[in-house]
């Protein structure tokens, strides 16, 4: 994907997404791969209180698996929040 804030997939592999910024500017970064029995994930944010920051989780399955979905939820009430409905008559 290409549009800003949309994230685009750069590998199979890493699964590597960055959110875009404007005029061209690199935006977060989140990179996973496997690690033994479970997964490192890699979120990289360009500034966090005036300099780079990246934090590494180091996931056996269960957490992974936990981890992806309270995304997923947190990702859904974001939604819900963001988008109104259809005003009931």
């Amino acid at each position: 994907m290409s549009e800003p804030g949309k994230g685009s997939q750069t590998g199979s592999q890493t699964g590597a997404q960055t959110g875009g910024g404007t005029g061209g500017e690199r935006g977060w970064s989140l990179s996973a791969r496997a690690e033994g029995e479970g997964v490192r994930l890699e979120l990289g944010l360009p500034d966090l209180g005036g300099r780079p920051v990246t934090a590494i989780l180091s996931l056996d399955r269960t957490e992974a698996r936990a981890f992806a979905r309270a995304l997923l939820a947190a990702a859904g009430d974001a939604t819900e929040r963001t988008f109104v409905g259809p005003h009931e008559t």
